[in-house]
């Protein structure tokens, strides 16, 4: 009995037990790893690179919020990789080639995100497809559609200090010193909490976790099913509409058929952060913190020379032991 209380005693600490077990862990293995890169590479903590491990956090964590919703009814849109560059590649040409107003380029990379994700959402819960296959579909269906919108060519949003360019200090501002501030981080932030609150104290957010916890009894008790479901879908559409302006404005270009391995980063993330594959269960906090710990890989392994093939192995089994862990995790519940 001793024995079994000791072992218990970190699970069984209040705070630990107040926060989340998951989520200490997370944090703890955050911790780690910008010990380890730091000790591993004297260019890792500095301001430069702090600002590329939030360039790639924006937009992560946007795609990481909107695939939680989805995750949670037990499926998932393969499609945001590939859309996030469809949809800002979309909005950058009508900028930069048409010459709209940079308001219409942003009303229609989020409105073409929250159209597709309308789709997916109708497809999957009207259509009874499989989420897997239904947005492995429109994964392809955006590729292709970016790529005809620009006629083949890369886009650049305007750049910062032109007139047009103001987008870019909406997530990186500038200060007339030259010192660059990651006002990104404030609009993640807002959007955590925004997000928490619907999800967890609301009824839509709710019904979204009971689809995915049992979908038959959550019809049988009167909720309309589909409705929410599809409400999944539509949100994570509009996250990855806001995650392309988010990469719009931190990276210099896109290229057509570009985004290809991004959504596996960002439900990477939701899973690393306690997001069940099966359904059911998930926190937008746990997907931030697993976001993180996916952007410090991205930004920290080229820093301690490694190749991109050894970077994508690498993040592959940080992957595989969220996914296995995922699985012990609900073979306990069960």
């Amino acid at each position: 009995m001793t024995n079994k209380k000791k072992g218990n005693a970190f699970t069984n600490n209040p705070i630990v037990r107040a926060i989340g077990v998951q989520k200490v862990v997370v944090v703890l293995v955050l911790i780690l790893l910008l010990i380890f890169f730091s000790v591993k590479s004297s260019s890792f903590w500095t301001y430069a690179s702090l600002l590329s491990i939030m360039d790639y956090t924006y937009y992560l964590a946007f795609l990481g919020i909107g695939v939680t919703f989805c995750l949670i009814t037990g499926g998932v849109d393969l499609s945001i990789g590939t859309g996030m560059f469809c949809y800002a590649l979309a909005g950058g040409y009508l900028i930069t080639k048409m010459d709209m107003p940079v308001i219409v380029g942003i009303l229609v990379t989020v409105g073409m995100g929250v159209l597709v994700g309308l789709v997916n959402g109708l497809i999957v819960s009207k259509g009874g497809h499989a989420p897997f296959l239904a947005t492995l579909c429109t994964m392809m269906i955006v590729r292709g559609l970016g790529a005809i919108i620009t006629g083949g060519s890369s886009i650049t949003w305007p750049i910062a200090g032109t007139p047009e360019g103001w987008t870019r200090n909406l997530f990186k501002f500038t200060l007339p010193s030259g010192t660059k501030i990651p006002l990104g981080f404030l609009w993640v932030l807002i959007a955590a909490v925004v997000m928490s609150i619907i999800l967890n104290k609301t009824r839509p957010g709710r019904y979204i976790i009971a689809i995915g916890s049992n979908k038959e009894a959550t019809r049988l008790s009167g909720i309309n099913v589909a409705k929410y479901q599809t409400l999944a879908y539509l949100i994570c559409g509009f996250f990855t509409g806001l995650a392309a302006l988010a990469y719009s404005s931190a990276f210099q270009s896109m290229t057509p058929g570009g985004g290809g391995g991004v959504e596996l980063n960002a439900i990477g993330g939701a899973i690393i952060g306690g997001t069940s594959m099966s359904g059911g269960s998930g926190t937008i906090a746990g997907t931030i913190l697993g976001v993180f710990i996916m952007s410090i890989l991205q930004t920290g392994l080229p820093k301690v020379g490694l190749q991109a093939n050894y970077q994508q192995i690498i993040i592959g089994v940080v992957l595989l032991v969220a996914v296995y862990v995922d699985v012990l995790k609900n073979k306990k519940l069960s």
